[in-house]
C-alpha cells in the first residue's frame, strides 16, 4: 500500500512507474510486455549481488535499489522501457553472436537502438523530459538512426580498427631511431671514470593516472546498465523460442489493448506487428551459423554438455573460417546500386566470420570473372571489384568452376534473379545459399532460399 506523505521505497516507485507508463496513450500499447516480464528490485544489502545498475537476460529484469534510489521518476521510468525493450526486441538472442565477437561493443549497439528509438518515442508521445529522461551514460549518437543492431555493431569495430590502427602508428613514430650501422652510440668511445655500485632500491608500483583503469581492471563501463548475455546463453533452444513467443504474445496483447482503449498507436510496436526478417539479418544468422568452427576452447563460457555431469571443460569459438565464395549472377536483372549494396552487405558480415578470403565468381552460363580477396581486403570490395559477363543464365557453372579449380569454400551465396528454370546447380562442395533478387516465386531445390528487397 503506498502511503501518502512518505517517500516511496524502490519497489513501490517500480509499481508506480508501472502504472504511470501504461497510463500513457503512446505507450498503453507497451502495457503486455511490462506485465510479461519479471521485474525485481535487488536490495542495497544483497549478498550476491547482480548488479549495481539494471540487468536484464531477455525476459527477468533486476534492478539495483541503490541505483533506483539516484534516479528522477523520470529517469526510472526512462530505464524501466529501456529494459522492456530489450527484451521486447529479443536483444540477447538475437545478437548473442556479437557478444561472442565483442561483448563491449555488442551492449553499446543494442543500446544505441533503444535509446535512439526511446528518444523519439518522447516526441511521438509529446511528453517531454518532465515523464521520460534519459540516465547519465546513456548512449544515442544520431549517426546510427534508423539502423539495427547488427549495423551499430560494424561501424563500432570499424571505427575501434581504424583507431587501433591510428595508435599503433603513432606509437611507431614515437619509438626511437636506432643508430645506424657503423656509427657509436652515445657514450662509446669515450672512457667514464667508472662510478661505485649504487644497491637497487625496491621498484614501487607505477600508480594510473586520473581516470584511467587501475591494474587488472578493465575500460570503463559504457551505457548505464548491463546485459545478462552469458544468462541468456544458458537457455536451452526450447527456453529461447517459450521466450520468443511470450514476447510476440506480449505485443500483440498490448496492440490489442491500446486498439480498444483508442489510444493510439505506437510507432514501435506497429513495426514488431508488420515487421519481416530482413533478408540482411537473415543472410548473417545463415553464414554465421555455417561457419561456425573451433579454432580455440575459453572457460568464459563452460560447455553445456558436460556441465550437468559436473564436469566443467572450455567451450569452443570461432575466430576465423575457411574461404568463402560469392556468386554473381550478371545476366542483366542487377544494376550497379544493387550489386553495390548487396556487396556492402556481405563485406560486414563477413568482416564478423573472419573468412581467411572472399572469392567473387561472376558468372552467366560460364565463370567470367574470378576475384579473390584477402582478410584484410575485405573493405575494398565494393571500391575495387569489375563484374563481368552479361548473357544467359546457368547456375550449374559456377559448382563446376569451383570444382574443376579445387576451390572448396566453406559457403557459397549466389546472388540472381532466379529465372533458372530448374538449373540450380549440383555437387555443390559445400553449403549454398541463395539471395534471389525480385522473383519472390522462385525457391533453390537446393540449399537455402532468401528473397531480397532492396532499400538503395
Amino acid at each position: 500500500m503506498l502511503m501518502i506523505g512518505k517517500p516511496l521505497n524502490a519497489q513501490q516507485r517500480m509499481m508506480k512507474a508501472v502504472v504511470d507508463i501504461m497510463g500513457k496513450d503512446y505507450f498503453t500499447a507497451l502495457s503486455g510486455v511490462l506485465m510479461a516480464l519479471h521485474q525485481t528490485i535487488q536490495p542495497k544489502d544483497a549478498k550476491d549481488k547482480k548488479t549495481v545498475t539494471a540487468m536484464t537476460n531477455g525476459l527477468d529484469v533486476t534492478y539495483a535499489e541503490e541505483f533506483v534510489d539516484s534516479l528522477t521518476d523520470a529517469e526510472f521510468r526512462f530505464l524501466m522501457l529501456h529494459e522492456a525493450y530489450h527484451c521486447m526486441y529479443k536483444h540477447l538472442i538475437t545478437w548473442d553472436w556479437m557478444y561472442d565477437i565483442d561483448p563491449s561493443l555488442a551492449n553499446q549497439a543494442c543500446d544505441h537502438v533503444i535509446n535512439l528509438k526511446l528518444l523519439a518515442a518522447t516526441e511521438d508521445a509529446d511528453v517531454g523530459k518532465t515523464f521520460l529522461s534519459m540516465p547519465e551514460g546513456g548512449l544515442a549518437d544520431p549517426q546510427f538512426s534508423g539502423m539495427d543492431s547488427a549495423e551499430i555493431f560494424d561501424r563500432l569495430r570499424k571505427a575501434q580498427k581504424q583507431q587501433q590502427q591510428q595508435q599503433q602508428q603513432q606509437q611507431q613514430q614515437q619509438q626511437p631511431q636506432q643508430p645506424q650501422q657503423g656509427q657509436p652510440q652515445p657514450g662509446q668511445g669515450q672512457s667514464q671514470p667508472q662510478q661505485p655500485q649504487q644497491p637497487q632500491q625496491p621498484q614501487q608500483p607505477q600508480q594510473p593516472q586520473p581516470g584511467q583503469p587501475k591494474p587488472g581492471q578493465g575500460q570503463p563501463k559504457q551505457g548505464f546498465d548491463d546485459h545478462d548475455w552469458e544468462g541468456a546463453k544458458d537457455l536451452t533452444d526450447e527456453e529461447k523460442a517459450e521466450i520468443g513467443r511470450k514476447m510476440d504474445e506480449a505485443v500483440r496483447q498490448g496492440a490489442l489493448l491500446a486498439g480498444k482503449t483508442g489510444t493510439g498507436g505506437n510507432r514501435d510496436i506497429d513495426e514488431l506487428l508488420q515487421s519481416k526478417v530482413r533478408w540482411q539479418d537473415a543472410l548473417r544468422e545463415y553464414v554465421h551459423a555455417i561457419c561456425a568452427g573451433s579454432d580455440f576452447s575459453t572457460w568464459r563460457r563452460p560447455n553445456r554438455r558436460f556441465v550437468a555431469a559436473g564436469v566443467y571443460l572450455p567451450s569452443s569459438i570461432s575466430q576465423t573460417v575457411g574461404e568463402v565464395v560469392i556468386g554473381i549472377d550478371t545476366s542483366g536483372s542487377i544494376g550497379g546500386p544493387e550489386l553495390s549494396q548487396f556487396l556492402g552487405e556481405c563485406a560486414g558480415i563477413f568482416n564478423s566470420v573472419r573468412p581467411e578470403a572472399v572469392r567473387l565468381l561472376y558468372w552467366d552460363t560460364q565463370v567470367c570473372r574470378d576475384e579473390r580477396y584477402a582478410q584484410d581486403q575485405l573493405d575494398q570490395i565494393v571500391k575495387t571489384t569489375k563484374p563481368a559477363g552479361g548473357g544467359g543464365t546457368s547456375p550449374s557453372c559456377v559448382p563446376q568452376y569451383m570444382n574443376a579449380n579445387n576451390i572448396k569454400p566453406q559457403v557459397v551465396v549466389m546472388l540472381t534473379d532466379g529465372y533458372v528454370g530448374s538449373d540450380w546447380g549440383a555437387n555443390w562442395p559445400c553449403p549454398v545459399v541463395w539471395c534471389v533478387v525480385g522473383n519472390k516465386s522462385a525457391e533453390a531445390t537446393t540449399g537455402k532460399t532468401i528473397h531480397v528487397e532492396w532499400n538503395v
